[in-house]
């Protein structure tokens, strides 16, 4: 294949939904690209698992099976990774930067879980790794804090940046229905995978914030080091009651540095009503950030889906093209700390206790004297009737000041065994 004279080259890795519309922004743009960059901007190569199909903007020939034609194309200078999933898209990122390619990618796993390692491949061969897509789709952050924020010491960040969950939490306080049933309204509507697994369970959002830690602590958080729980427990009971006390539940990705030790969950957690992140609905992600000089900035938009990805996409790729035409060698952010990762029971925060007892007197007080003696100091409680539940039974609601999570889960421990108490319906932290 012929180079275009002066052109940069540009293959993907991936022509699904978003390679798609990375291709067809190339081409809608094309010279309003190359009036930015000063040089036009070529596709040269499109690797896909299925050469017979045909890919609107994509020529036959430039259509390969095979990683080393796109290897092996001099005049591609960017490779642009869509595959998803850790293989063999690892695999390819790094022959990619090996063979001195600059590498974009969308790949939230491949990033969580061997970014530091790659960025540090780009930084020994010349080239650049960018990975804006791989969290919260078309919002501006990675760049923002490997750049904008580099002055900051960044205390916290907190993130919603998993739509499915959020479209279905969102659907769940407004509908007052219960997860099975907002599970298949999301699926049919196409927000859920048919295996919503790695959505619901919290895994997705894992792998971003492992992301988010490089580069907000400058540390190496591996995403099974990232306390997680899924929403697959939340009731339409539940979020009842958050917002009967003046909260909604969102799934929460936090991290936060504590004296120099890296605290990391991915939960359902309960967020006051007067909380910015609050307000974040439907298929919306959010991450805010918090730092010494700067304060606490968010970040919103849409956290998924072919425009706002490959507007992502693109935006590194113009980054990185703005390079190659200047034959500018920008400094590597390579996340090089490893601290310790605080377990769950090191944690801190306050709890929403949702218990189902027998009603008669004396229930609460041998409650709270197990929350006492294990240093849980109880903030509000109420106790509820519910129309569908057994005769002499009784729902009981807790919110507790700030306590370690090692106490609470003692202290469930102990309530749990108590003849008087039917079930613990749900143990929840809470925000704001």
């Amino acid at each position: 294949m012929t180079s275009a004279p002066g052109s940069i080259g540009i293959s993907l890795l991936g022509a699904g939904n978003i390679g798609a519309g990375v291709i067809a922004a190339l081409a809608a743009g094309a010279s309003r690209y190359a009036a930015r960059v000063g040089r036009p901007l070529e596709l040269r190569r499109v690797l896909v698992r299925d050469s017979a199909r045909v890919r609107r903007g994509v020529r036959p020939e430039q259509v390969t099976t095979n990683i080393e034609d796109v290897l092996a194309d001099d005049a591609t200078k960017i490779v642009v990774e869509l595959l998803g999933g850790e293989e063999p898209a690892r695999t390819y990122i790094e022959q990619s930067l090996r063979a001195g390619r600059h590498v974009v990618t969308a790949n939230k796993e491949v990033m969580a879980k061997f970014g530091a390692t790659l960025l540090q491949i780009a930084s020994d061969h010349g080239v650049r790794l960018l990975y804006e897509a791989s969290v919260g789709g078309g919002i501006p952050v990675i760049a923002p804090l490997s750049r904008d924020l580099l002055a900051n010491e960044i205390s916290a960040v907190t993130a919603i940046i998993n739509g499915t969950t959020n479209y279905m939490l969102t659907a769940m306080a407004q509908q007052g229905a219960d997860y099975d049933d907002v599970l298949a309204e999301a699926q049919e509507l196409g927000y859920a995978e048919p295996d919503p697994t790695a959505d619901v369970e919290g895994i997705d959002a894992s792998f971003k914030l492992a992301v988010l830690c490089g580069l907000a602590f400058n540390v190496n958080v591996a995403p099974t080091e990232v306390a997680r729980e899924g929403i697959t427990g939340i009731t339409a009971q539940d979020i009842a009651y958050a917002d009967e006390l003046g909260y909604v539940i969102k799934l929460l990705a936090r991290a936060s540095l504590v004296d120099d030790e890296v605290e990391a969950t991915v939960r359902p957690t309960l967020v006051a009503l007067s909380e910015p992140l609050a307000k974040v609905d439907g298929v919306l992600n959010a991450v805010q950030v918090e730092g010494d000089l700067v304060g606490r900035v968010l970040f919103e938009g849409p956290g998924a889906g072919p425009g706002p990805t490959a507007s992502s996409v693109l935006a590194d790729v113009l980054d990185v093209a703005q390079d190659v035409a200047t034959g500018r060698r920008p400094l590597a952010f390579i996340p090089r700390r490893t601290v310790r990762v605080r377990p769950p029971e090191e944690h801190e925060s306050k709890y929403y206790l949702r218990l189902t007892v027998q009603d008669r007197p004396g229930v609460l007080a041998r409650i709270a004297t197990v929350l006492g003696n294990t240093s849980i100091s109880i903030a509000s409680f109420i106790q509820y009737e519910v129309a569908d539940a057994p005769e002499g039974t009784a729902e009981l609601v807790f919110t507790t000041h700030r306590a370690s999570e090692g106490s609470l889960t003692e202290a469930i421990r102990e309530i749990e065994q108590m003849d008087v108490v039917l079930e613990i319906g749900n143990v929840l932290p809470m925000a704001g």
